[in-house]
């Protein structure tokens, strides 16, 4: 019972989300500002008044946002960096509560972190946007891409999407499940991340790693973020999703593609073999030519 329920949280943290959430306000238009000069830390007050911080590399169309998961930050991409700002603009973000970025919020909803992607998106010039989330990430990608607006032409899950439609889970249920993070947060995100997050034979410095950093995020913000995760119902969202979703998944659980397809027309696959939940840190050396490829691809879909 342990053991499946560690899974059913780290399904959640893969976008296999269930329950309810609210709509989403109408998307703002874009009010670009000019083109950044400089790579390095920029600044931007939420509609809260959290200040969000979020780094700009490199040049070019589309902008890569880059989104990280649950208890992560912007660090997290390290490895893509530098692939990836000689090709595009890359945009690395620490959403609200993560990171660099504020906390002085109460509402850890993915509703409220999608309007704080959005609220970075209108700072941003560039014409084409391109919406790159890792687990919790990719959620926060999918309720924010209609606020966006149109100059999103793409998503690229990250070990996220793993099947869509499941029933949703009782108020009971996601009580339990949140359960021993409330009660011992550093002891049970290490177990999270040590027993579910990577396959046997990963690397053990790499697992330690991400499992004592991970554990050390604010329970305020952490545990509130999992309870609205874990209830999140993505029905009502994604038929607002007009774009192209890409996944890289990892060969950790099954995908079950036929069922997203049923919600996400425009879906395309890819595992990579022999990989955990942080793929894009265990082997960038192979994921990055997918990550690369998948952008290019929405680049060239896109109406010109």
């Amino acid at each position: 019972m342990a053991c499946r329920a560690s899974l059913l949280v780290a399904a959640a943290l893969a976008l296999a989300a269930c329950g309810r959430s609210g709509q989403p306000p109408a998307p703002a238009a874009a009010t670009p500002a000019a083109a950044p000069t400089d790579e390095g830390p920029r600044i931007v007050m939420s509609d809260d008044l959290v200040h969000l911080e979020y780094r700009v590399l490199g040049h070019g169309e589309p902008a890569v946002i880059l989104i990280h998961g649950w208890c992560a930050n912007a660090d997290y991409w390290h490895a893509q960096f530098d692939a990836l700002k000689a090709r595009y603009t890359v945009v690395a973000v620490d959403l609200a509560g993560h990171g660099a970025s504020g906390a002085n919020r109460t509402d850890w909803s993915i509703a409220r972190y999608a309007g704080d992607l959005a609220t970075i998106a209108r700072r941003l010039p560039n014409e084409r946007i391109v919406l790159v989330g890792h687990s919790m990430g990719a959620t926060v990608a999918l309720a924010a891409a209609p606020r966006i607006g149109p100059r999103v032409i793409g998503i690229i899950a990250v070990d996220a999407l793993r099947s869509i439609g499941l029933p949703p889970l009782s108020s009971g249920e996601i009580a339990a499940k949140v359960a021993p993070f409330r009660s011992d947060f550093v002891g049970a995100t290490r177990a999270l991340v040590t027993d579910s997050l990577f396959e046997k034979g990963a690397d053990p410095l790499l697992v330690q790693k991400v499992a004592y950093d991970m554990s050390l995020r604010p329970p305020a913000v952490a545990v509130p973020t999992l309870e609205k995760l874990l209830a999140l119902d993505l029905a009502p969202l994604l038929p607002d999703v007009r774009v192209p979703v890409y996944a890289i998944n990892s060969d950790l659980a099954p995908t079950d593609a036929e069922r997203i397809r049923k919600s996400l027309p425009d879906f395309t696959l890819d595992v990579l073999p022999h990989t955990g939940h942080f793929l894009m840190l265990e082997t960038p050396a192979r994921f990055n030519p997918l990550l690369i490829r998948d952008i290019d691809a929405l680049t060239a879909r896109a109406p010109h």
